[in-house]
């Protein structure tokens, strides 16, 4: 009974789990270990921790006020709502198109598709749509607990084979170089989504309040749900580096920019550390991660949009559904617009989309940091003394991490 108490409290942190285990671990870990070993793991896990606030306040609010951060924004004033609109509104696009081309690529070649990217792009995000009309919340909550468990614990066996299989050690911090460019430039992409975008925390509120609707959670059980999906990213996020590292380093073919190449090599990977019996299951599983990232974030900006448009429209309050239905539109029709013209690289697409939410995170998190520590938030669920230090330091980190960048931007 209690396993099966735990398991029905699990929704929210899992589905956070699989917006985050996507292109940040598929793409970018794999890239980050093919390209400089083991170098960037100080980093992935510096990102981690510095993030880590930031994300659990937002189960954390709305767990406890029933309400999610949208509402907490709007309490704060216009600024912050319409500070945030414009957040998402400049970065909704890329981030979209990032996913959904990963996904085409993955698609275009288990299934030898062999249609321009776009076309394919278009097929998934029109299916996506199609199966959040039908299930909506809850056919996402219920299927996305085994489809991050197949692709987790077939990586991880993936990564022990090819440690044993490749018995080579590279030296450690030897190939990433702060005096390179292009090192500097990954390093930021890297950073961007690891283990996700920040702005995933107020998508994760946004999933709590509609799991809340089926009974409410408290706020200790929506900490735990929120604490496994993110240190489980972490984990999985480790294995798609040591996977790139073992394999693809000083390997004589280098990780392609193509979609449906990359997807290739990745999906190869597996089968070399393993054995071509796992073909099947590899593809599988890689395909619906990627497919429920596509549907993740075909959700979650119509859900996030809708009640920032009648917070300025409040004439609008009594149409959020059709509303939805129209930010789902501008999302898949904007995605499109923007894969036709920038549709040659997926590497291209996928540093976009990454950087763009570097340079943003510190916004995001004084938000979060706020909506913990108004006045209208419940003293008795108040982070305590030490966890907001924490934030602190993380938020002033953010920003100088955030600054360098623009600056180094300016003069490299």
């Amino acid at each position: 009974m209690e396993i099966k108490y735990f398991l029905k409290k699990l929704g929210p942190g899992l589905l956070y789990a699989a917006a985050a285990v996507g292109v940040s671990h598929l793409v970018q870990s794999t890239r980050a270990g093919a390209d400089f070993s083991f170098d960037l793991i100080p980093f992935l896990i510096i990102a981690m921790v510095i993030k880590y606030p930031f994300f659990e306040f937002a189960p954390r609010y709305t767990n406890a006020t029933g309400k999610d951060l949208i509402t907490a924004y709007r309490e704060m004033g216009t600024w912050a709502v319409a500070l945030f609109a414009l957040i998402t509104l400049f970065t909704m696009f890329a981030i979209v198109a990032a996913v959904v081309m990963v996904t085409a690529g993955v698609a275009g070649f288990v299934f030898n598709m062999g249609l321009n990217p776009v076309y394919i792009s278009a097929l998934l995000m029109f299916v996506s749509a199609m199966v959040l009309i039908i299930g909506r919340y809850h056919l996402l909550d219920r299927v996305i607990k085994y489809v991050i468990a197949v692709l987790a614990l077939s990586t991880i066996f993936a990564v022990i084979s090819a440690f044993g299989t490749h018995a080579e050690t590279q030296a450690f911090f030897t190939n990433f170089s702060f005096s390179e460019k292009p090192h500097i430039f990954f390093l930021i992409a890297f950073i961007g989504w690891m283990p996700s975008p920040i702005d995933v925390s107020v998508w994760h509120s946004l999933w709590s309040k509609a799991k809340g609707k089926d009974g409410k959670i408290s706020v200790r059980d929506g900490q735990l749900d929120f604490r496994i999906g993110y240190i489980g990213t972490g984990f999985v996020a480790l294995a798609f580096l040591s996977l790139g590292a073992v394999i693809m380093f000083n390997a004589p073919e280098h990780l392609a920019d193509s979609g449906v190449a990359f997807s290739a090599q990745l999906i190869n990977m597996y089968t070399i550390s393993i054995g071509s019996w796992a073909y099947p299951v590899i593809a599988v599983a890689a395909v619906a991660t990627m497919f429920s990232t596509t549907l993740t974030v075909i959700d979650a900006y119509p859900r996030v949009m809708t009640p920032i448009t009648t917070f300025f429209i409040k004439k609008w309050a009594p149409y959020k559904k059709p509303l939805y239905w129209v930010w789902m539109a501008v999302t898949i029709g904007g995605t499109l617009l923007l894969m036709s013209l920038l549709s040659h690289s997926m590497s291209f697409m996928v540093d976009l989309a990454t950087t763009l939410s570097f340079v943003t995170a510190p916004v995001v998190a004084i938000l979060n940091y706020k909506a913990v520590t108004s006045k209208n938030f419940p003293a008795e669920n108040k982070p305590g003394k030490g966890l907001l230090s924490y934030a602190q330091v993380g938020i002033v980190f953010l920003i100088l991490f955030s600054l360098f960048y623009i600056v180094y931007l300016i003069i490299a």
